[in-house]
């Protein structure tokens, strides 16, 4: 008499925390819970809003930076493309005083040279990538020597600043807001939610996906791939000159030093939020919650003796190096 076989009980199977969504949101809230206990102040109304308002120009420009990413591209150049359109702002609203005097005219005339500005220094380091075929990694990295030097040379090697009075009949743009919220805030809460639209809801958000995925199939997919990957580079210039418009009214300067390290903080956003490094993914609210993680560091930074300020680059670093290694971790456990 035959036996039948053993019939196999399945188990279900188990969920495996993913680290590159969970993970970001658990070094926040670890973040949060250290600074209030170190100091009291951490949570007040004060600080709070004097982080998210000096982050947004990070923030605006690291929205871009995700779609670039997830394209498969880079860019290097922003913090020095962001010193070079202040510099110019500020130049030509100081000549546009002297002629048509203290009045919002000359404030529309920056704000649309500062766009314009950062479009068209996008669409250079785009059209060298797509067009003449240069790595992304030699463009960016030479456009950012470029503007790091004309910001030098229109100060003399010092510091351009706006006019006293612009400077005040400007300062709403940066201080004021609606509730108490301020307008860069806001401006980066707008951005980032017509960009997690964009990336999750319209076809050129999946086509920066397929391109940074596989480019070849993406060709085959008749999908336009150096004019998306260009699209991408111009999306990024319109995006500093839009964090400008904002920064420019907080100090009324700008310098060599202006934007400095600023395409590290925003590379390390977007990276930390969870946007693979080698294209293919993205995902604009991981980048939202990796620049306030790189925000409150800075913040605890300031408020306790615990480490001294100056080793934030260094922790900043060694962020990006670990949520690379999360990243390939999860890569290498599916």
């Amino acid at each position: 008499m035959s036996m039948a076989p053993a019939q196999k009980i399945s188990t279900p199977a188990r969920r495996r925390i993913d680290l590159q969504v969970v993970g970001p949101i658990v070094a926040l809230i670890a973040l949060v819970l250290i600074g209030m206990a170190l100091n009291s102040n951490f949570l007040s109304y004060a600080n709070i809003t004097n982080v998210l308002a000096r982050s947004s120009f990070i923030g605006i420009i690291a929205v871009g930076m995700t779609f670039v990413i997830t394209a498969g591209g880079l860019d290097l150049s922003v913090g020095s493309m962001a010193a070079f359109v202040a510099g110019l702002m500020i130049l030509v609203m100081n000549l546009l005083t002297d002629r048509l005097g203290v009045t919002l005219p000359v404030i529309f005339a920056g704000v649309a040279l500062a766009l314009i500005s950062g479009l068209v220094a996008g669409l250079i380091n785009g059209l060298l990538i797509t067009r003449v075929g240069i790595e992304a990694f030699i463009v960016t990295l030479g456009t950012m020597g470029i503007y790091r030097s004309l910001i030098t040379w229109l100060a003399d090697g010092g510091t351009l600043s706006l006019g006293f009075e612009m400077r005040e009949l400007y300062r709403p743009v940066y201080y004021g807001g609606i509730a108490g919220i301020s307008w860069p805030i806001l401006a980066f809460v707008a951005v980032a939610i017509i960009g997690e639209i964009v990336m999750r809801h319209t076809a050129f958000g999946r086509h920066c996906a397929a391109i940074g995925s596989n480019e070849r199939v993406a060709r085959y997919s008749s999908i336009a791939v150096l004019r998306v990957r260009l699209a991408t580079y111009v999306l990024l210039g319109v995006l500093v000159g839009f964090a400008v418009v904002m920064y420019v009214p907080r100090l009324g300067s700008a310098s060599a030093s202006t934007g400095l390290l600023w395409e590290l903080e925003a590379i390390a956003a977007v990276i930390i939020g969870g946007t693979l490094l080698k294209g293919g993914f993205g995902r604009i609210w991981g980048t939202v919650v990796g620049v306030l993680i790189l925000s409150l560091i800075g913040n605890i930074l300031n408020l306790t003796d615990f480490v001294s300020p100056y080793l934030n680059g260094a922790i900043q670093g060694a962020v990006i190096i670990l949520a690379v290694v999360l990243q390939r971790k999860g890569a290498a456990d599916r």
